[in-house]
């Protein structure tokens, strides 16, 4: 059938079969990618659980990379800007802004690629059934042509116009079903995310404090 199909009927069934074969590249190069990041991010919440402060976080870590070293990062460098010269409030409140801007880079950046399923799983149901349309019409014009209605030259052209829609359907619905599981996946991660960025700001505010704390005793001597 895909032969026998008019020229613009076999571009629209190649592309169709290119955004299926996009599409289950995405999956599998994300479901590794969403699998490593989680991995590596909850190993990284283990490691610093009991740490006690920034100082104590950062060499827990050691020479892993990742969200959470960032944020522990932003925080230390934050802390060291600020020394001397702003209150705890604000230096918190810096703190957090740039632990804002790491989440959001960091959904940015897992999401990547989620848009394209989105736009495979809308469109692909319509350019199949554009390619439907015109394999039909051409199938119209031939039965005019050959002056018959005969099923034996009708089935055929209709038969491969109707082709297009079915692989339009085949590369829309993984699509959508894939777009929707990591819509899921992503939410947690970025959960995860989010109890990073909480335990950076506690280790931040906790070492605050006991600045605070020895220099009160530094004063009472």
């Amino acid at each position: 059938m895909f032969l026998s199909a008019d020229a613009i009927v076999k571009g629209v069934m190649i592309g169709l079969a290119f955004a299926s074969l996009v599409t289950w590249t995405i999956f599998i190069a994300k479901m590794f990618e969403l699998s490593v990041a989680r991995r590596k991010l909850r190993a990284s919440l283990k490691g610093i659980a009991e740490s006690r402060s920034l100082a104590e976080a950062q060499f827990a870590l050691g020479a892993r990379t990742g969200v959470l070293s960032a944020l522990i990062a932003a925080a230390i460098r934050e802390a060291r800007l600020s020394a001397g010269i702003s209150s705890d409030s604000g230096i918190k409140e810096r703190a957090a802004s740039s632990f804002a801007e790491i989440a959001r880079a960091e959904a940015r950046r897992i999401r990547l690629g989620m848009g394209l399923l989105a736009t495979v799983g809308a469109t692909s149901p319509f350019v199949g059934l554009f390619g439907t349309v015109w394999g039909i019409m051409n199938s119209f014009i031939g039965i005019s042509k050959a002056q018959t209605t005969n099923l034996a030259v009708v089935a055929p052209g209709i038969a491969e116009a109707l082709l297009a829609t079915a692989i339009g359907l085949v590369a829309a619905i993984p699509a959508v079903i894939i777009y929707n599981h990591f819509a899921r996946v992503t939410k947690t991660y970025l959960e995860l995310v989010s109890r990073a960025s909480g335990a950076a700001g506690r280790l931040l505010s906790r070492d605050l404090d006991r600045g605070h704390g020895a220099g009160h005793m530094r004063a009472a001597e």
